[in-house]
């Protein structure tokens, strides 16, 4: 299978070569940010198995009939996400005044237009993998349905997009009240998936209290997702 690498460059010269556009067309020529890269290679491939529907340096127009690109738009359907890599130094430590002011208003139109953004800290790339994976899969889980395994039944597998969704551990009345089946019910099958490794158990010890996905969940039981067309 081919590795990050030949993907990442086969993805990039398909995007240019598709390219009508002379300023995205240019900036595209130019390669995108080590922080982009480090995103993609860290977080993204690991977790997506694919660039399906990802789009690097996506031009928007601004109130001012000027230009912006959005570090990667993520496109299912015409769906439109966002994600913006944030560099510590140029977006953090060195911001003015005038330059905070700019990313705030940027954010703010870009919402206000229907994105839906998704900012990652470059220091979260580096230092927090396994969460920012995991805040991928959620992500991609608002636009497109992401593959279980056939095995499980509609209630598993509803309860695994549930756990993706969420990001933090939930109890059996939790999921009991967003599938609308008894407690006892949500319990027995939170147990199920437990045993199949696909939960974990986050609190309790006789009596199981929250569940969470594992914490180096990149798919269910180490297999990558994939985005269906």
């Amino acid at each position: 299978m081919p590795g990050f690498e030949e993907k990442y460059e086969e993805w990039m010269r398909a995007n240019v070569s598709s390219e009508t556009n002379p300023r995205r067309r240019e900036r595209l020529e130019k390669g995108l940010s080590h922080g982009s890269v480090e995103f993609l290679r860290s977080i993204w491939f690991p977790a997506a198995g694919s660039f399906d529907h990802l789009h690097p340096e996506w031009e928007v127009r601004d109130l001012n009939g000027g230009y912006r690109y959005i570090d990667l738009a993520y496109r299912p359907g015409g769906a439109m996400g966002g994600i913006e890599i944030q560099d510590y130094g140029s977006h953090a430590r060195d911001l003015d005044t005038r330059r905070f002011k700019d990313l705030c208003w940027r954010h703010g139109l870009l919402a206000l237009d229907g994105w839906t953004l998704l900012p990652i800290a470059y220091p979260s790339i580096k230092e927090e993998p396994q969460r920012c994976k995991q805040l991928v899969l959620a992500f991609i889980g608002k636009f497109v349905a992401t593959d279980v395994p056939v095995a499980l039944d509609w209630l598993e597998a509803e309860t695994v997009h549930y756990a993706r969704r969420l990001l933090r551990p939930f109890s059996p009345s939790e999921l009991a009240g967003h599938l609308r089946i008894t407690a006892n019910h949500a319990r027995r099958l939170l147990n199920r998936l437990v045993e199949m490794g696909i939960l974990s158990v986050a609190s309790g010890n006789q009596r199981h209290r929250t569940f969470v996905l594992p914490s180096d969940d990149s798919g269910v039981n180490g297999k990558k997702l994939s985005t269906r067309r």
